[in-house]
């Protein structure tokens, strides 16, 4: 039984590295692609800004996703910073249209 409860840890710890961290990645660069439209930058340049961070954070959560303590947190932090984000990334284009 614990070992069930093992491999589902480290399972759920792998998809929350890979999928968890592209979600909040998403998000990431929705909202920052839309407010630095909305702060007047092109949407090229602020596309590309955006991207490169957005290839270190993803680094930063994927490795974090394993060494946290608490698996819960990091699906709660992941998912949920990433839809929150992209729901503001939204809130801002409909702001601007």
């Amino acid at each position: 039984m614990a070992a069930t409860r093992s491999r589902w840890q480290v399972f759920s710890r792998i998809c929350a590295s890979t999928l968890g961290s592209y979600a909040f990645c998403w998000g990431f660069v929705a909202l920052g692609g839309a407010s630095l439209i909305a702060a007047g930058l092109e949407f090229h340049e602020a596309s590309s800004l955006v991207s490169m961070l957005a290839f270190l954070l993803y680094l930063t959560t994927f490795c974090w996703a394993f060494i946290a303590s608490s698996l819960a947190l990091v699906w709660g932090v992941l998912a949920w910073g990433g839809a929150l984000m992209a729901l503001a990334a939204w809130w801002i284009a409909r702001l601007m249209a």
